[in-house]
């Protein structure tokens, strides 16, 4: 069983700036290759796809991003701590969700392991 923990949230005004963090209790071998990624949902909305990185080979991954937040948000790895991070800049009112941190995500961007969530939210 995977446990995917995320730490980071928190309240920030229009413009700012928070990185979420999200450590997997999963061997590093399998952390390595596993397509981790972040996820959100806001109040009365659905879940949807932020980021997510996958694993080309060797130590080359591919970062894939929501339109709504590409250039502002960047998905890294730090694969010695089993750890992802979610780098988001420019925050605006509209990414206020509960953000959740997802582990093997196949194509379709189906995970199979999730964290337990955590809040964001940005002021006006």
């Amino acid at each position: 069983q995977v446990q995917l923990v995320e730490s980071g949230g928190g309240l920030v005004e229009t413009g700012g700036s928070l990185t979420l963090s999200c450590v997997a209790s999963v061997s590093g071998r399998t952390f390595e290759r596993m397509t981790m990624g972040w996820f959100r949902q806001a109040p009365g909305k659905a879940r949807e796809f932020v980021a997510s990185q996958s694993r080309l080979g060797g130590n080359v991954y591919q970062s894939d991003y929501a339109g709504s937040v590409k250039g502002r948000f960047t998905i890294s790895r730090h694969n010695a701590k089993n750890t992802v991070y979610l780098e988001m800049n420019s925050l605006k009112p509209e990414d206020t969700a509960i953000y959740y941190c997802a582990g093997d995500i196949d194509s379709s961007r189906m995970a199979t392991y999730w964290g337990q969530g955590t809040q964001v939210t940005v002021s006006s």
